[in-house]
């Protein structure tokens, strides 16, 4: 296996089971390898399973202590053997952001486990993929972990068709395109030219926020960001940022 390639399968840190039962209890019911209280506590809340007023999200992503995690969160089907389970949620940690590629992956683990019902063949495709870049199946697809570009995802995840006007995000998408371009810079430093612009911009968005009404985060308030009357495309730029980081009231 070539360097670059087992640096690449080095990235990933661990693979999760969440299931939400017909009784609508949620339950942390498998790991590999172990994971700590904390993160396991975050992750459960990210899953969007364990709140009835929200919304099923497919697929979600976030960032926690620099521990990048992806989530995807599916309906069990009656036609399924798992008969006690009505919703599960994959989730896969990481070290580098990259939400296509773990995307792809999790999809693949989820159809695996609908169709086997045990977590035991969603383990032995993370081992393949964290050995050898690589899992096959003729019946849930296949995974080629080199054929997701970091650099690619790091435009993709950051221009996502609303920043395509406005002079803020078009500001931003222009920074991004110039670090990951530059032959000089190496990915930690594309990271933190996004990371230091990306701060920048939250202070545009900090004035229309408030605090929660269990007081544990802050959230957007859409009235307030209205009433600024920013262009059309600006505000619909703060609005997905707000979005992105589950600033929004449900």
């Amino acid at each position: 296996m070539a360097a670059a390639e087992v640096a690449d399968t080095q990235l990933m840190l661990g693979v999760g089971l969440i299931e939400k039962d017909t009784n609508g209890e949620v339950l942390w019911v498998w790991c590999y390898p172990s994971t700590t209280a904390t993160l396991r506590n975050l992750l459960l809340r990210k899953c969007c399973l364990t709140d009835e007023n929200k919304l099923l999200h497919p697929f979600v992503f976030g960032q926690y202590r620099r521990t990048w995690f992806y989530i995807t969160t599916i309906e069990v089907p009656d036609s399924s053997i798992l008969k006690k389970v009505t919703h599960f949620s994959i989730v896969l940690t990481a070290k580098d952001f990259n939400p296509e590629k773990y995307a792809a992956f999790t999809r693949i683990l989820c159809r695996m486990y609908l169709k086997h019902g045990s977590p035991v063949k969603m383990m032995e495709s993370y081992i393949a993929v964290l050995t050898k870049g690589i899992c096959q199946s003729e019946e849930n697809g296949s995974f080629l972990s080199k054929d997701f570009d970091a650099r690619k995802a790091y435009l993709a995840g950051s221009i996502k068709e609303a920043m395509a006007m406005g002079k803020l995000h078009k500001e931003m998408g222009q920074l991004i395109v110039q670090s990951a371009e530059d032959p000089e810079k190496s990915e930690s430093h594309v990271i933190q030219d996004i990371a230091l612009k990306t701060r920048e911009i939250f202070t545009n968005l900090a004035p229309f926020s408030e605090v929660s009404a269990d007081g544990e985060k802050r959230v957007l308030n859409l009235e307030a960001l209205k009433q600024k009357r920013f262009p059309p495309a600006t505000e619909n730029f703060l609005y997905h940022l707000a979005a992105a980081e589950q600033m929004l009231k449900i």
